[in-house]
C-alpha cells in the first residue's frame, strides 16, 4: 500500500509552513491552509485526521530555544496518531529520548553521522528511519565520511536494520515544484528498504508516478493544505 504521510513542522510550539528550506521565514500554517484555522499542533491534527504523521522539531534542528520546547506537543500528537519524529539527532544519547515521545525516530544526514545511524539501527531495530537530506543537489551533512552521492549512501544503508529511507529535498520543500522521476527511480531500485519522498509533491499525478517507479510513500503538507491532494487520501 502506498503511504501518504502528513507533515508537521513545529517551531516554538506551532505548526509552520515549510518552504524551500529557509526556516527563519516559515509562517504559521493557518495563514495559508484551506484545512485549519489554528496552527496549534493538536488542533491541526484534529482538523486533518491523518493516518500517519512526520514531525520535524525545528527548534532542535536550528539550535533555538530550550531543547524540549516542543516535546509536550509532539507527545500529544503521537498519542493520537502514528508518528515518526526528526528531532535533529546528532548522538546516540538523543535517540532514546526521542523514542520516549514518538513511535519511531528519523536520523537525518543533516545532523547524524553514519556511525550514529549504524548504532541506532542495531540498538533500536524497527524504530529507526533515515532521511537523506539534500540541499543544492548535495547531501547535507557534517560527517566527513558521508559520501556526496545518494546512491552510494543507499548502498551503505542496505544492510542496516532500519525501517524507511526518506529522500528529503530541502530546496523543494513547500514549493509544489514536482519530482525528478529518473533520479528517484534509481534510488528505489538501489534500496533494500522502502523509500519515501519529501519535498516538491505537486498533485495526485506525482503520487501515481512515484508509485509506478517503486517508491512506497510521500511526505506531504503544502499539497494538502492548498487542496491539490484530497484530504481523504491521508485519512
Amino acid at each position: 500500500m502506498f503511504r501518504i504521510i502528513f507533515v508537521l513542522d513545529i517551531y516554538n510550539r506551532i505548526v509552520v509552513h515549510a518552504q524551500g528550506g529557509n526556516r527563519q521565514n516559515y509562517l504559521p500554517i493557518h495563514k495559508s491552509s484551506m484545512l485549519c484555522n489554528s496552527s496549534e499542533p493538536l488542533a491541526v491534527i484534529n482538523a486533518v485526521n491523518p493516518k500517519e504523521v512526520y514531525i520535524a522539531d525545528l527548534n532542535i534542528l536550528q539550535g533555538i530555544g530550550e531543547h524540549d520546547t516542543n516535546f509536550a506537543d509532539i507527545r500529544a500528537v503521537s498519542q493520537k496518531v502514528k508518528t515518526m519524529l526528526d528531532p535533529g539527532i546528532s548522538s546516540p544519547s538523543d535517540i532514546e529520548e526521542a523514542l520516549s515521545i514518538a513511535g519511531s525516530v528519523i536520523l537525518g544526514t543533516e545532523t547524524a553521522s553514519l556511525d550514529t545511524i549504524s548504532h541506532a539501527a542495531s540498538e533500536f531495530p524497527g524504530r529507526v528511519n533515515v532521511s537523506i537530506d539534500i540541499k543544492n543537489n548535495r547531501i547535507l551533512t557534517r560527517d566527513p565520511d558521508m559520501p556526496d552521492d545518494p546512491i552510494e549512501v543507499i548502498g551503505m544503508l542496505n544492510d542496516m536494520n532500519i525501517q524507511d529511507i526518506i529522500i528529503l529535498d530541502m530546496d523543494k520543500v513547500g514549493t509544489s515544484s514536482g519530482i525528478d522521476s529518473q533520479f528517484l527511480s534509481m534510488i528505489a531500485a538501489s534500496s533494500n528498504h522502502d523509500v519515501l519522498l519529501g519535498g516538491g509533491i505537486k498533485d495526485i499525478n506525482d503520487i501515481e508516478t512515484l508509485n509506478d517507479i517503486g517508491l512506497k510513500g510521500v511526505l506531504v503538507a503544502t499539497a494538502l493544505h492548498n487542496g491539490k491532494i484530497p484530504l481523504t487520501m491521508i485519512q
